[in-house]
């Protein structure tokens, strides 16, 4: 028990004149509460107080009147997102007593800034800064605390227009769920967990089964269905009885890039290759990794640049974020600094750049910092590679606790991370943020499909070059046992995609992106033969806000094979395996789309694609009295309801009716069902995904079975 008397004096030096009775009293506990206590402490005195909480907490539901209990516990609570309005309340009430205890002012300064009490925790941090025997040390913590204050009642009087979201009980659970990563078309989820369910239980520094260890990290993975993840299952063969912990996923879904500490105490970046089936052994990244801690990265979108967040020695203080080029040989190599635009004397963590190669995003305690971990987004200035100013993303997107591992779509509409904030299911938990970007991406376009040739799918690598400069801007590979694949291109050029496969003549697509003004995206099933064939164009859509059809259409020759759109994507192949893959490949044959007659839409709920369906019989049809809307909303009378995103696409209305709901529609009155969807279709790419057409005939509502019933919808010859 030496360690255990040291730590409580420690924590009631100056004032605890109960102390020494408080020592005395554990002698009549029970063994085992003992021995908690004693476990608790040792993480106490080795800073693992996220980890101590739960012990204490134990602890006190049988002594709940022992003082240097409950104040050790209210100090653990403040490292756990879910137990700060205990530990404020715990604080408060044991500070009139201990008021002399000048850490506890600091510790509810802390407590009422996770709290949104700030000029209640202003008010504690000023009498904690009071005191004249205050260390260099606590005064740079109080300056640090200060600004945090300052910082969080900023940004919560002026909030963005940004939508949080908690990604529900198929995600996350009463443990910690963090590190998000995407493919580039948001199909695919892949995190980390650590809970009840991690394997192998509880264990201890050795990675033996212990009830008073930890639970070691584990790798899960959700597929995206219906604009929806689907319940998170492990990924079996990655994860192992040791910590597995996600880092970051390449654009397509094939590499997998992981933390892991197994040897040398430092913890090291390693990666994983998708082999078709299974994701392969994780091998350490090559000339990468230093005898410091280095701990997450962000490959860029043309594979060349890896950035990552280290430890190393000659940084700016803490973590700090590099950058790493692919060398000749394969290797990681010319590691520099990103330099005081990015770093500060604080950690920085998360790196992330954006499929567009130049927005880039990233986790701060410093900066602007509201507390904890911000995210902040810089822009990388294609010119020089040099980095401008840090914006903090502001609120709601952070908040007062650790807000890190920022990740977004290519699309830039919809973004995920881990934060630890009030309302989750636990500990830290995945949100989904809408971000609403007043300066948006860079408009990119998405190519996926599938390659194969007479016998089947294939496994073809795929060079892309950009024409206008002649230079290689990348590569990528159709997966093993499905052939899907998935690239992504910014804006302003064009370019060719090569497919080369052993057996097969190189097949050609080529993209002409010069004009390309929005998101878009195009599905493209590649054949390979052994006959040489002339270059695919795909023709794509580069008007801003729309989703009309793509296009592919043969440049002049002699082939005549149709190029249709495959259903199969990198995800599914990625995770669920080969098979299923190969039976989504399957089924498009069965059922062949040509994106050049059919909508590549993809609708969100069965109702869109019950429209879809109307469309391409009666789009066209107008009659007297016929009219339709979109709506997008229905909300309880009173009640509001924000949509920023749709600002641009038209002017909203709101149709009351008797039922008690106020419907919301947009862009006014239509007289073609198809132009009515065509709007349908734009608001759903801005965010409202269950939004839909109605219809009206001489004022009152119908339905297309109706119109269809009075001759009004009538099948042109």
């Amino acid at each position: 028990m030496f360690r255990a008397k040291r730590i409580i004096l420690l924590l009631f030096i100056c004032s605890f004149s109960i102390a020494s009775a408080q020592i005395t009293n554990v002698r009549k506990w029970r063994k085992s509460e003992v021995d908690s206590l004693d476990h608790a402490l040792a993480l106490y005195d080795e800073n693992m107080l996220e980890e101590a909480c739960p012990l204490f907490e134990g602890i006190l539901r049988n002594h709940p009147k022992e003082e240097f209990i409950r104040y050790s516990f209210a100090r653990c609570a403040l490292y756990q997102s879910d137990k700060h309005e205990e530990a404020y309340l715990i604080l408060t009430e044991l500070y009139p007593k201990y008021n002399d205890i000048n850490e506890m002012k600091f510790d509810i300064a802390q407590a009422a800034l996770y709290n949104l009490r700030f000029d209640e925790a202003e008010d504690y941090l000023g009498k904690f800064m009071a005191n004249k025997r205050i260390s260099l040390q606590d005064k740079r913590k109080a300056d640090a605390l200060k600004k945090n204050i300052d910082y969080a009642r900023y940004y919560a009087s002026v909030p963005t227009a940004a939508k949080i979201e908690n990604l529900g009980s198929a995600i996350n659970s009463p443990g910690n769920e963090y590190v998000p990563t995407i493919t580039a078309d948001d199909s695919l989820l892949i995190f980390t967990y650590t809970g009840e369910n991690s394997l192998g239980g509880r264990q201890n520094e050795y990675l033996q089964p212990d009830p008073k260890g930890l639970f070691m990290e584990d790798l899960y993975y959700a597929i995206k269905q219906n604009g929806q993840f689907q319940k998170a299952k492990t990924i079996d063969s990655l994860n192992t009885n040791m910590p597995d912990a996600a880092i970051s996923l390449s654009n397509d879904g094939r590499v997998l890039y992981l933390y892991q500490d197994l040897d040398d105490g430092h913890g090291d970046i390693y990666y994983s290759e998708f082999n078709g089936v299974n994701f392969s052994k994780p091998k350490k990244m090559p000339g990468l990794n230093s005898y410091s801690w280095d701990g997450h990265c962000s490959l860029s979108p043309d594979g060349r640049t890896l950035y990552f967040s280290s430890e190393r020695v000659g940084g700016f203080g803490g973590r700090d974020l590099y950058k790493a080029e692919l060398l000749a040989d394969s290797t990681w190599g010319n590691i520099s600094n990103l330099g005081d635009s990015i770093n500060t004397r604080f950690d920085e963590d998360a790196p992330f750049m954006h499929a567009d190669g130049q927005n880039f995003f990233f986790s701060s305690k410093g900066r602007s910092s509201s507390g904890g971990y911000d995210i902040f987004r810089n822009k990388l200035n294609p010119a020089d590679s040099t980095f401008g100013y840090s914006e903090n993303l502001g609120w709601p997107i952070n908040s007062t606790d650790d807000d890190v591992y920022f990740v977004l779509a290519a699309d830039g509409n919809s973004g995920y991370y881990s934060s630890g904030r009030k309302g989750g299911f636990g500990l830290r938990d995945i949100y989904k943020v809408e971000p609403n970007f007043t300066n948006p991406i860079v408009p990119l376009q998405l190519v996926k499909g599938t390659v194969h040739d007479s016998a089947g799918a294939v496994s073809a690598l795929i060079t892309i070059k950009n024409q206008n400069t002649n230079q290689i801007y990348g590569s990528a590979r159709a997966a093993q046992g499905s052939g899907a694949f998935l690239v992504t291109l910014p804006a302003g050029a064009k370019y060719s995609l090569t497919f080369s496969a052993k057996g097969n003549q190189n097949k050609e697509v080529l993209v002409d992106l010069t004009s390309l003004q929005s998101y878009n995206e195009s599905a493209v099933s590649v054949k390979l033969s052994t006959l040489p064939e002339a270059p695919l164009v795909l023709a794509v859509n580069t008007v801003m806000n729309t989703n009309s059809s793509p296009t592919i259409a043969a440049a002049p020759s002699t082939s005549t094979a149709p190029v249709t759109a495959s259903a199969a994507v990198v995800p599914a192949a990625a995770i669920a395996g080969a098979s299923e893959a190969t039976t989504a490949v399957a089924a498009a044959a069965k059922n062949p789309v040509t994106s050049a007659t059919k909508d590549s839409f993809v609708p969100n709920t069965k109702f869109q694609e019950k429209t879809m369906l109307y469309v391409e019989k009666y789009g066209d049809i107008s009659a007297p009295g016929l009219e339709f809307k979109v709506q997008f909303a229905a909300l309880k009378s009173g009640k509001n309801y924000a949509y920023p995103e749709l600002y641009k696409i038209g002017k909203v209305e709101r149709l009351e009716s008797n039922d008690g709901y106020t419907r919301l529609t947009i862009g006014g009155s239509f007289k073609t069902l198809r132009s009515a969807f065509a709007i349908n279709k734009r608001v759903v790419k801005a965010g409202e995904k269950e939004a839909f057409v109605i219809c009206f005939y001489k004022g009152k509502r119908t339905t297309f079975e109706e119109l269809e019933k009075q001759k009004i919808f009538v099948e042109k010859p």
